[in-house]
């Protein structure tokens, strides 16, 4: 019996800090209504995004005073070392594997530098064996969910029983500037949330019980010309937004057909897919996805809900309605979807059958 890779735990974690989409609107206004022309047409953002709630690092006042490099560093190094150390945790708990029964570990974060990275920062703690094989990843954005995933996937499949454990960490509000009088910086003053997921993926033959379900394929497209699309500009005060383009457009038009080509390559096509799992970076991202893969309105329930209740929190976004849709019963064959800088779209299909 061939061997493939099953995902054997998942889990999420956020921080403490909730903050409701109206009080993010009126920290907005505190802090740019008077400095920035046009501000009330463009803070009309707050409440199209399908937001309710999001989830912070530091309270709302932190964000309300200035801030550079070394104070956002400290709040990441904090804030991301007890979020991996919790949803790592969790999510081997879940899966029923003791942390030195991990070989490899594959690390998705870039909303900060770590150098040592987290993964070496929380090894101790976390239990994970001293010949641990580590694979820190950086500048994957979005997309990094499901391209860490692709990543981990590969690695586990290298070696007959290798444990792998896949962990995404952004802290995007440290993002947030009062500096930068943009619209892209305002958008992103809206859209953007911290959280955390992680999984755990083994190699062996057969199911068994307690497998969640079984990786198939995988693959990106990579459009030549969009390094402007999204991305982070960074200078002396920390990382700062760039969004270029207007993201749904673009993906209306293009990702349906990328994703399709993605799906060829393993033999597949849009319709043998029973549900996307996308990653839901907006209200109106939402919407171009479902008209760009030709699915029904209203299809990308999941993504609406998790959107309302975490915002936007880039890479580990996807994993959070991958498990709102296992929590629901998976069909036999779901295809994992996130978009990213580069601008990249990156495609992974599990199979529950």
């Amino acid at each position: 019996m061939d061997a493939s890779v099953k995902l054997l735990g998942l889990a999420t974690a956020t921080p403490s800090h909730v903050i409701r989409q109206t009080d993010a609107a009126a920290a907005a206004s505190q802090a740019f209504a008077g400095r920035f022309d046009g501000f009330d047409r463009i803070a009309q953002v707050f409440e199209t995004t399908g937001i309710v709630e999001r989830h912070l690092v530091r309270p709302i006042e932190w964000y309300l005073e200035p801030k550079g490099w070394p104070e956002r560093g400290v709040a990441y190094l904090e804030a991301a070392s007890a979020l991996y150390l919790e949803v790592a945790g969790k999510a081997l708990a879940s899966a029923g594997v003791r942390p030195e029964e991990v070989d490899s570990v594959v690390t998705v974060s870039s909303t900060g530098i770590a150098t040592p990275s987290l993964d070496a920062r929380v090894s101790r703690a976390l239990g994970l064996r001293v010949d641990i094989e580590r694979v820190p990843l950086f500048g994957l954005g979005c997309a990094g969910g499901v391209s860490g995933l692709s990543i981990a996937r590969r690695l586990a499949e290298a070696r007959s029983g290798a444990v792998v454990l896949f962990v995404a960490v952004e802290l995007c509000s440290l993002s947030f500037r009062l500096d930068e009088l943009t619209k892209a910086n305002i958008v992103a003053s809206a859209l953007f949330a911290d959280g955390a997921a992680a999984c755990v993926l083994r190699q062996s033959e057969g199911r068994r019980e307690g497998e969640i379900a079984e990786f198939e394929a995988s693959g990106e497209h990579l459009w030549p010309g969009t390094l402007d699309i999204m991305g982070w500009k960074i200078d002396p005060q920390g990382l700062g937004v760039i969004f270029d383009r207007a993201i749904p457009p673009f993906a209306q038009r293009h990702v349906g057909p990328a994703v399709n080509a993605i799906l060829s390559r393993a033999g597949l096509c849009l319709a043998d897919v029973d549900r996307f799992i996308c990653h839901p970076g907006g209200a109106k991202v939402i919407i171009a996805l479902e008209e760009s893969l030709a699915l029904v309105s209203g299809t990308l329930d999941h993504e609406r809900a998790i959107l309302a209740s975490h915002g936007n929190m880039s890479a580990p976004t996807v994993l959070f309605v991958l498990e709102q849709a296992i929590k629901a019963g998976l069909p036999p064959r779901s295809a994992l979807l996130a978009m990213g800088p580069g601008f990249t779209a990156s495609c992974l299909t599990l199979s529950s059958a």
